[in-house]
């Protein structure tokens, strides 16, 4: 977990700006709401009338309103006082010319002032509400209420305020709004104001800021999807590096517990499931709690805000049931799709062995069997995860209805304003939304954590196989000398040791071969001088020095090894011959020769520009071999090592190679592992190995006269006559 959180940090900036861009992009989303209310409440209902105080009133009507208050100079300080005189406003106010008008500076505190004296207004200038009012205090409806006010104490003024304030005690704050707006908007219009034409241009505002707000929503969306992408792509690549430097360092004894085809699935599709989840956790993860609680800040102060709380217990509630049904589904797929690639990649290697054994039925019902556990397990979920989908949306639709019931009934009551009601509405639609989109990572976040726990199995498993604290460089001006002392080594996991008391010494010049029954240990013995595995006893040793105190670059870059199987990789010939080290052409032909591949090359079309497909499965078997010998003889190391590498070659052929290797490598030593006696006649000193130990060591001639195993094996091969003549 440590290696991907590390591999995160170098995308530090960009997750940094994305982050900064969502928050951006929620405040954008959060904004268009309120907008949307503002034009309802204000743009529609008030006709384009923001400020419920006045910003002009005739002087005529301010006097009305400084009846009812005793801070007559702190409101008219806000105003500023226009006469006829002053022309430059006889435009825009005609009026002007018959009465003067105050137009207003500042309205700082102008609000709470202008309350009382404002509704004491719409209520004597209201014939519905004042008849009352007047008859208590046995005034003529067709006398001058205010000629009257005006000359009335101010105690008994307050008296009346208190009487009338008493009475609209049960009136809620929007009603009272909605009352000081049309009495500002009848003012308006008896001075002459278009009262449509500043509703139009209310409205065109406000949808000019939500257009343009759309437009920087749509920019920081593309910006985002684009870096969270490339921060995805990014860190996928880096990660699969990683994975795969990882893998190169694994011994023999890694790769047998982590298979190949488990880890091809995880350098690819788990890599791939983990991409996905970093850029749905940038897209998605992050900016829905931000919208949520966002919305939620919003509404936090509604009436209707437990709606909202049993919307978000019910989506949490199927989030939980539909995840802990499915974690335990995808943990089993991965396996699956492990399993089905093992399948896969041995039918296709495989396929020359099945057509040979007609087993092709087999196969393909073995295939088809593992094909149907995954199909299943993927449609379970699928269909689980389909499921959650229409449910969410009918959660949401189910709370919209609600808010509508609900709502309307605060609406008729005059608690909320209709723009109130449409924006709790869009905002409870956010928050729903991001349980929603936190509700598809669900899908993602079960298999994807799977993927994480097996990526990071790669990085927690420790290299058996690894350079000392401070490794020996090998050293190049002393003669090569090999000797395995009293080695033994068993398997990780084995009950008995492959090999015991292994103790043998090979030097510059030689050649060693290695010869015995099937299973007696003999590859096990030669993958212990590159170090594929460690001695579990012993030492081997290299010009006196214990390898494992050798640096494992240093150690193989003097070794020249040619496996079992002649691996061969994708390319040329060319390539593939130099695939350790960079030759000039006539070197390039000269290993070409010893490994006497050159005929068979210089056959072909594009002789060594031929191609070479993957695995070498467009050459023979001897080809291959030839093709892999003369890689490590390109290689020019001190010591070379042949895993059975002569098995596919004609005995002409074999003869004529391991002539070159005698002549041309008289420098550095020669280890060969053999089957057949006609390949090992000639070696310095042949090690015959029977159930892991040395039951025989000298030349061809010595042992045929000294060691019993050596002389069965001699002997099934050739007859005793070919043998006295060898």
């Amino acid at each position: 977990m440590k290696k991907i959180v590390q591999i995160l940090k170098k995308s530090l900036l960009p997750i940094i700006i994305v982050i900064a861009l969502l928050f951006l992009q929620a405040a954008c989303d959060l904004a268009l709401p309120d907008y949307t209310s503002k034009i309802i409440n204000i743009g529609i209902q008030q006709n384009g009338i923001e400020k419920n105080i006045y910003e002009v009133i005739r002087k005529s009507e301010m006097d009305k309103l400084l009846i009812f208050t005793d801070k007559d100079e702190e409101i008219l300080n806000n105003y500023k006082l226009i006469t006829n005189k002053d022309t430059s406003y006889l435009d825009k106010y005609p009026l002007l010319e018959k009465e003067n008008l105050y137009i207003l500076k500042n309205d700082t505190k102008l609000k709470e002032e202008l309350k009382t004296p404002m509704l004491m207004i719409y209520f004597f200038t209201n014939k519905n509400m004042n008849s009352k009012i007047l008859k208590e205090m046995s005034i003529s409806a067709e006398s001058d209420i205010f000629e009257i006010l005006k000359n009335m104490p101010y105690d008994n003024i307050l008296t009346l305020e208190e009487n009338i304030t008493q009475k609209t005690s049960e009136l809620t704050p929007t009603m009272i709004n909605q009352m000081t707006i049309n009495l500002i908007k009848d003012e308006y219009k008896t001075i002459g104001l278009k009262t449509e034409s500043i509703q139009i241009n209310y409205i065109a505002s406000l949808g000019i800021k939500m257009l343009l707000l759309s437009l920087l929503i749509m920019v920081i969306t593309i910006t985002t999807t684009y870096l969270s992408s490339k921060i995805g792509a990014s860190f996928s690549k880096d990660l699969r590096s990683k994975v795969v430097n990882k893998v190169m360092s694994y011994s023999n004894k890694e790769f047998e517990s982590l298979s190949t085809s488990s880890l091809i699935t995880r350098s690819t599709n788990d890599i791939t499931q983990i991409q996905t989840l970093l850029t749905t956790i940038l897209r998605i993860v992050i900016y829905a709690p931000i919208l949520g609680f966002g919305a939620l800040s919003k509404v936090s102060n509604s009436p209707l805000e437990w709606i909202i709380g049993v919307a978000v217990l019910t989506i949490l509630s199927l989030v939980i049931i539909l995840f802990s049904v499915a974690l335990p589904k995808f943990k089993k797929l991965q396996k699956l799709v492990d399993k089905i690639n093992l399948i896969a990649r041995e039918i296709l290697t495989g396929l020359p062995v099945i057509r040979a054994f007609a087993t092709e039925k087999h196969e393909e019902k073995k295939f088809d069997e593992a094909n149907k556990d995954l199909t299943k397990t993927n449609l379970f979920v699928n269909r689980l995860m389909v499921f959650m989908m229409p449910a969410m949306m009918f959660i949401m639709y189910a709370v919209e209805i609600l808010i509508v019931w609900v709502g309307s009934k605060y609406v008729d009551l005059g608690n909320v304003q209709v723009g109130d009601l449409f924006a709790f509405i869009s905002y409870t639609m956010q928050i729903i939304m991001s349980f929603l989109m936190i509700a598809m990572v669900s899908i993602i976040l079960p298999r994807a954590w799977v993927s994480v726990k097996r990526i990071s199995e790669v990085f927690n498993k420790d290299t058996s196989v690894k350079d000392s604290l401070k490794p020996i460089k090998f050293k190049n001006n002393i003669d090569t000398t090999v000797e395995f002392k009293d080695v033994y080594f068993r398997y990780p996991d084995a009950l008995e040791d492959v090999l015991e008391n292994i103790s043998f010494k090979a030097t510059k010049g030689t050649t060693t071969a290695f010869i015995g029954s099937t299973g007696s240990g003999k590859s096990t013995l030669i993958n212990l001088i590159p170090r594929f595995y460690d001695v579990t006893g012993g030492k081997v040793l290299i010009n006196n020095v214990d390898i494992k105190n050798l640096s494992l670059k240093s150690l193989r870059s003097k070794i020249g090894f040619v496996p079992q199987n002649g691996i061969l990789f994708s390319g040329t010939i060319e390539s593939n011959i130099m695939f350790g080290k960079k030759l000039t052409p006539e070197e390039l032909k000269k290993v070409s020769k010893i490994a006497q591949a050159d005929k068979f090359i210089e056959e072909k079309e594009d002789k060594y520009k031929a191609i070479i497909s993957q695995g070498g499965t467009n050459v023979s078997g001897g080809q291959k071999q030839r093709l892999a010998i003369a890689r490590a003889i390109a290689f020019n190391p001190k010591i070379y090592v042949f895993d059975d590498s002569f098995s596919a070659l004609d005995y002409k052929t074999d003869s004529n190679l391991r002539k070159m290797l005698k002549k041309e490598m008289k420098d550095s030593i020669i280890f060969i592992v053999a089957q057949r006696i006609n390949t090992i006649l000639n070696a310095d000193q042949i090690i015959v190995l029977d159930e892991g130990k040395i039951v025989g060591i000298g030349n061809h001639r010595e042992l045929l006269n000294n060691c019993k195993v050596y002389k069965e094996i001699a002997l099934s091969q050739l007859s005793k006559e070919e043998l006295n003549n060898e």
